[in-house]
């Protein structure tokens, strides 16, 4: 199942569960939300605001530039790679298996492979609304079901590293 809420300065939180009770998880849900500055929305309130994608994740060291051109051959729809040397191939999710079986017979392997949601836009958050939304993500995470959570908000790393 999957629900929807408002996270710490009206950011939006989508979080996928399995759960035997619906009712029971809802609830326990509505409650964590609150407890961190949230509130647990309806059905296709903040959904809108993600897409599925497929993405592979590699450490490719030094040789990022050549996997992002054979991404861009086999099919990606966007490739970004960041200083530590790691590269985040992003594809349509139906196009996701062709992409990496066209990167794997490059000779790249992903370190993580599999469709997620992104937002098409983030809401940076700071101070207290940036810890609330830290600790929301904790308490989300330590629940009983939960498969996966996402968020367009972005949270400074200090921050991240201080909760």
């Amino acid at each position: 199942m999957r629900y929807e809420g408002y996270g710490p300065g009206d950011s939006a939180v989508v979080v996928d569960v399995r759960a035997d009770d619906p009712e029971r998880m809802r609830a326990e849900l509505r409650r964590t939300f609150a407890s961190y500055g949230g509130r647990l929305g309806a059905a296709g309130s903040v959904g809108y605001l993600f897409k599925e994608v497929g993405l592979l994740e590699y450490s490719c060291g030094a040789d990022c530039q050549a996997l992002a051109q054979w991404a861009w051959g086999a099919g990606a729809e966007e490739v970004t790679v960041d200083a530590r040397g790691s590269a985040q191939v992003l594809t349509d999710p139906l196009e996701l298996v062709a992409v990496r079986a066209s990167l794997a017979a490059a000779g790249y392997q992903p370190a993580k492979s599999g469709v997620t949601c992104r937002s098409a836009a983030t809401v940076k958050l700071a101070g207290a609304a940036a810890t609330q939304m830290q600790r929301l993500f904790r308490a989300l995470e330590s629940l009983e079901g939960i498969e996966a959570i996402y968020t367009n908000a972005e949270v400074a790393g200090e921050v991240v590293a201080s909760v």
